[in-house]
């Protein structure tokens, strides 16, 4: 008797299924770039690479900054309660909300799904959450790539990254040379954990039964600033920023601040949100809790004091700004100073 021959789809990979795939790609993305239009190649669109003509972007001694991210195990929860039109946000937010705090507008992004198994429901639901944080952002998405890889991820398991690009101008570009002594530091409200610590919930959630709500919070996606951040940049209103993210406040606020000056920080004035609380109830100290997540806090701003009014004025009630902090000289080698506890 003859043996089966072996071919690509027995061994798992289904190319008919991911040329769907692509072709839906196509036309949502189509959809997307159509206010970036200006910008793109459209015969292009399927060649091995993407062109995006910044020489039609009107603006003087211009910088590209590029980053790359991922949703972390945030994955894992979206696949346990089989929610996946909001981890794609998280995705872009995660690398916008990086480019922001130079002051770069984002131009385009671009995303990389690794699947076990392609199931193209999924895929679409993941897609358009990819779609939707690029529109919150305006940017377009411009290419990417889907891997389907059986035996390196079990049929049910995925893995999400993205690259996104952004330009500014040199004399807009944020740094911490631009922060002064007397600078106030202004945390702006997350809309829940975003896309940190989620390897600690999920140790948390093993043998926890949790209500839909906390479900709900859990896969809340990751606010995207965009709008906000360079609405302040173009009326020259940020001396920097810090998107808080990985480490906590402190080390990702410590990353814009300057070796000569300190970072003064009153963790009680913090606005903590219902999900912390929760978390922090499954006996994680607070130190612990401050160097995991955001705590309520998304992103920060680094102004200076008689420019608070102008700069709420560009925020919602819901992500309004308030105080948490000064910048100092450093007068005695002391980068950081924490006043009082948090307030759970």
């Amino acid at each position: 008797m003859q043996k089966t021959k072996n071919t690509y789809k027995k061994s798992g990979v289904n190319i008919n299924l991911a040329d769907r795939f692509v072709e839906h790609i196509a036309k949502i993305s189509k959809r997307n770039i159509k206010k970036k239009s200006k910008y793109l190649n459209k015969d292009n669109i399927g060649a091995f690479g993407s062109t995006f003509d910044i020489s039609k972007i009107k603006i003087k001694d211009p910088l590209i900054v590029s980053c790359t991210d991922g949703v972390g195990t945030k994955i894992d929860l979206a696949n346990q309660f089989n929610k996946f039109d909001t981890i794609g946000i998280d995705l872009v937010a995660m690398c916008v909300n990086d480019l922001i705090v130079q002051g770069a507008k984002p131009l385009f992004f671009l995303d990389y799904i690794a699947v076990g198994k392609i199931k193209f429901k999924k895929l679409k639901q993941i897609l358009n959450g990819i779609v939707k944080g690029c529109n919150i952002s305006d940017c377009a998405l411009i290419g990417g790539e889907t891997a389907e890889m059986p035996g390196i991820y079990d049929k049910d398991k995925f893995d999400l990254a993205g690259f996104s690009v952004g330009i500014v101008s040199k004399k807009k570009l944020l740094n911490k040379k631009n922060v002064v002594s007397g600078d106030v530091v202004l945390a702006v409200p997350s809309s829940g954990v975003h896309s940190n610590g989620y390897s600690l919930i999920r140790e948390i959630l093993k043998n926890k039964k949790i209500s839909q709500k906390i479900k709900d919070e859990l896969l809340t996606p990751t606010k995207i600033y965009t709008k906000e951040i360079l609405n302040l940049t173009k009326n020259n209103l940020l001396h920097g920023a810090a998107h808080i993210t990985g480490g906590g406040l402190v080390d990702n606020l410590n990353r814009s601040i300057p070796s000569h000056l300190c970072l003064n920080l009153d963790l009680a004035k913090i606005k903590i949100k219902n999900i912390f609380t929760w978390i922090k109830s499954n006996n994680i100290t607070d130190h612990e809790m401050l160097k995991t997540f955001n705590c309520g806090v998304g992103f920060c701003l680094i102004v200076k004091k008689e420019n608070i009014n102008k700069i709420k004025s560009k925020f919602t009630k819901q992500y309004m700004p308030y105080e948490i902090g000064f910048i100092s000289k450093n007068k005695i080698k002391t980068k950081v100073n924490i006043y009082n506890k948090i307030k759970w």
